[in-house]
Order: structure tokens, then C-alpha cells, then sequence
């Protein structure tokens, strides 16, 4: 359908009264005023990019009890997240192109967002990398174990990281030590033990360990879910193609603060102290971080709630993720253009995809928000599969509409496309 949108638009850095118009899913132009045979004027509403996240575990397949594409997708929609990446620790891993084509086919059967496939990296399959970058939108190394993750043996390091750069797709990696993690390994009771056992020490060993190792190295490769400012610090000086992403549950949780449901808190990286989450906030505002991630990992409420040593890692956040920065926004946590630029612009950049601004000649992915109209975030208004959510109670701004690819696929708190409307990116 071509028509064209008019309201608050944020446009090249500033607000504007403007127009939008729409045609096979691109925007084609951007004035005060257009007019088309289908005009929505959202008033004095704002009209923003819509937010990419570019790591998740929609659980599909093999754990669908606790997500899937369907429910996954349905989540993002709502939160103004018009495009995912998932990640390969499924059942079966996605480390083979069988595995690949399978888990696109279950996505574009299911998923109502945009989304991208990455391959695992395993020690059995290095030698394989540059025929699965055929069939996934980058890579995603664990160099520590975390929940049904595979993680990657560190004398291979190098070998893989010069393999995925032969590719020149985005790389991703989860920053624990094994080796450090194993020294620690202990019977856990509290979030405080799982601290312990996970210190930061472990995450500054594996960022170590990947400078070492990319040095020479041109093609991009992202730190996940950055924890500690010793981490941070250690990146301060990094190479320009290394970016760093960064947690809605690390930078609005700290250690000090959880004392109930620890089980439901407990996540790879750990929560660490009100220090640590400061200087994460430091970092998104001095442009040491580049990207907001949600690392949606949602387990059921029954598998969060048995004893803490038994419990596993992970908590849901995609839906969360842009409302809780837009509300952190409003407060003055961040700038409006540091928001977008973490969850629009870098990850559209990194993994070349049409989206990230509004923008002629790019997709058509938009949000329209009131940024008066603030309310607290509540489990049983979420979509995830999963039910609960760490972020209960928090304040947030959740988007009427959402547009992708031109196309009105939330609006008035209603879901108005069929499942399988998401298309794949990035292969």
C-alpha cells in the first residue's frame, strides 16, 4: 500500500512537523506537506525510527515451552522493535546450514518482525564457516558457557575470528573466560554467589583474550552485553572495527538492590554493583558503548522457580527494551539521539540492513509514540511466551503504532498482520 504519514517527525537530528510518504514498503520522500489517497496524520505524536535488537533467544526450536518466533515476534512488535537476531543456542544449535535453513524456515513461517539467523561457532566447525555465511546474517561465539550455549575452546580463538572475517559478516561474542569461570565454579545460593562466581575478572580475561586475538582483523566484531567497568575500561581504546553492546538489566539493576526472586534475576553476564551499572550509563553517554541489546532469554516461571544453583541464566526483555530507554529518555539518562543511534542507526550500520532512520530509500520501519503518556510496565500486558518480566512496575513509553516496511503492524494495542509477515535479513 502507498500513503503517506504525517506528524512529529524526527528527522536529520531535530523535530519536525512533516510528512512521509510510503511506497512498496521504502520511503520515498520527506516533506512538510504530501498528501496521497491514504493520509494518517498522527497530530502532534512523535514519529521515531523503529528500534533494532540484535540479540535474542526466541527458544525456537527445541524450547518452545519457554518461547518461539511467534510469541517472540508478537513481543518485539509491541515494543517497537521492527527486526531480531537470533541466537544459535536452540536445540539443535544452529552450527550446520541444514540447521540455518530449518530455523529461517520455522521464522518465516512464524515471525511478525524482520529477523536475521546467527550461525554458532563451534570447534567442530570452523573449517565450515564460509559456506554457512551463505545462510546466517553473521556469527555468535561463547567463549564461556552459559545456559544450552556451546562454548568455543580458546586455543581456537584466532582460527575462528580469521575465519568469520574472511566472511565480512558481524561477529558476536559472549566475553566470560571458561577457564576463569571453571576456577570459580561453586554451589550457589544467591545472586551474590552467582557474582562471585562470575566475577568481572572473567569478563575482563575473554575481552583480553579477543584483542589479543583480532588484532589485524578488519570485518566488525560486537562484545555482548557488556557488565563491569573494568571491562569498560579496558575497551576505552579498542580498535575502531570492535563495537559493545549493552543490557536494559544491566544498566537499571544492580546487586544491592535485588533481595526478592533472586532465581528470576540470575543472568550470564551477572547483575553486578551500583558502580558497575553507573559506569555502564557513563559509557552509553561518552560513546564508549554502540549498541542497547536486550539479550531476551526468557525462561518459564516454574523452570526460574526451584533453588538458585538450579536455576538457569536468562531473563525476557525485548518487548521492555526501548520503552525503558524512551522512559530513561524523558528523565534525562540519555540524549534522544544516543537512544536511536544504540538502537537504530549502529546496528542497521553493522549488519547493512535498510533500516535505522527515517530516511528516503530506506524501509519504512517507524514508530508513533506520546511521550506524556508514560505507564508501568506489567507481565500480564507483555506478549512473551514466558509470562513475567524483571522489569515489573518500571515506568515505560510504549509505542500506538508500529510500521515496518510501510506496512501498520501494531496499532491500538492489536496486532493487524499475519503470522510470517517478517522477512529475512542479512544473509
Amino acid at each position: 500500500m502507498d500513503f503517506t504519514v504525517e506528524g512529529k517527525l524526527y528527522h536529520k537530528g531535530a523535530f519536525e512537523q512533516a510528512c512521509v510518504s510510503i511506497k512498496q514498503g521504502k520511503i520515498i520522500a520527506i516533506k512538510k506537506t504530501l498528501r496521497s489517497d491514504t493520509h494518517l496524520n498522527v497530530g502532534t505524536n512523535l514519529i521515531l525510527p523503529a528500534g533494532i535488537d540484535i540479540h535474542v533467544h526466541f527458544r525456537d526450536p527445541g524450547f518452545t515451552q519457554k518461547e518461539d518466533f511467534s510469541t517472540g515476534s508478537t513481543a518485539a512488535a509491541f515494543g517497537g522493535i521492527s527486526c531480531i537476531f537470533d541466537m544459535p543456542n536452540t536445540q539443535p544449535q544452529t552450527i550446520s546450514t541444514q540447521a540455518l535453513r530449518e530455523k529461517t524456515h520455522l521464522a518465516l513461517q512464524k515471525s511478525y518482525v524482520d529477523f536475521g539467523v546467527f550461525a554458532g561457532v563451534s570447534d567442530e566447525n570452523i573449517g565450515r564457516l564460509s559456506e554457512l555465511s551463505s545462510y546466517c546474517a553473521g556469527f555468535k561465539i561463547f567463549l564461556g558457557s552459559s545456559t544450552h550455549s556451546l562454548h568455543l575452546s580458546p586455543r581456537n580463538l584466532r582460527v575462528a575470528l580469521v575465519e568469520t572475517n574472511r566472511t565480512k559478516k558481524m561477529t558476536l561474542l559472549h566475553a566470560e573466560d571458561e577457564h576463569c569461570l571453571k576456577t570459580h565454579e561453586d554451589h550457589e545460593r544467591s545472586l551474590v554467589d552467582h557474582l562471585r562466581c562470575r566475577s568481572a575478572d572473567c569478563e575482563e580475561a575473554a575481552l583480553r583474550a579477543i584483542l589479543q586475538n583480532a588484532h589485524g582483523l578488519s570485518s566488525p566484531l560486537h562484545i555482548c552485553h557488556l557488565s563491569s567497568c573494568e571491562g569498560l575500561e579496558l575497551l576505552r581504546t579498542r580498535p575502531k572495527n570492535i563495537s559493545v553492546g549493552v543490557t536494559p538489566h544491566h544498566l537499571f539493576f544492580d546487586i544491592q538492590s535485588l533481595n526478592k526472586n533472586q532465581t528470576f534475576y540470575k543472568v550470564n553476564p551477572p547483575i553486578r554493583s551500583s558502580f558497575d551499572k553507573d559506569a555502564l550509563w557513563d559509557g552509553v553517554n561518552n560513546h564508549l558503548i554502540d549498541i542497547f541489546e536486550s539479550d531476551h532469554a526468557p525462561h518459564t516461571e516454574e523452570e526460574k522457580s526451584v533453588d538458585f544453583n538450579s536455576a538457569p541464566s536468562g531473563v525476557p526483555g525485548v518487548e521492555t527494551l526501548y520503552p525503558l530507554l524512551l522512559t530513561a529518555m524523558k528523565k534525562g539518562k540519555l540524549t534522544l539521539d544516543t537512544l536511536l543511534a544504540l538502537l537504530c542507526e549502529k546496528p542497521a550500520q553493522l549488519l547493512h540492513l535498510s533500516k535505522g532512520k527515517i530516511e528516503v530509500g530506506r524501509d519504512a520501519d517507524f514508530i508513533v509514540i506520546d511521550l506524556k503518556k508514560t505507564e508501568k510496565i506489567a507481565a500480564d500486558r507483555l506478549h512473551s511466551k514466558c509470562g513475567w518480566t524483571p522489569f515489573e512496575g518500571f515506568p515505560a513509553i510504549f509505542p500506538s503504532m508500529v510500521f515496518i516496511r510501510g506496512e501498520k503492524v501494531i496499532d491500538d494495542h492489536q496486532i493487524l498482520v499475519k503470522q510470517g509477515f517478517g522477512t529475512s535479513v542479512g544473509v
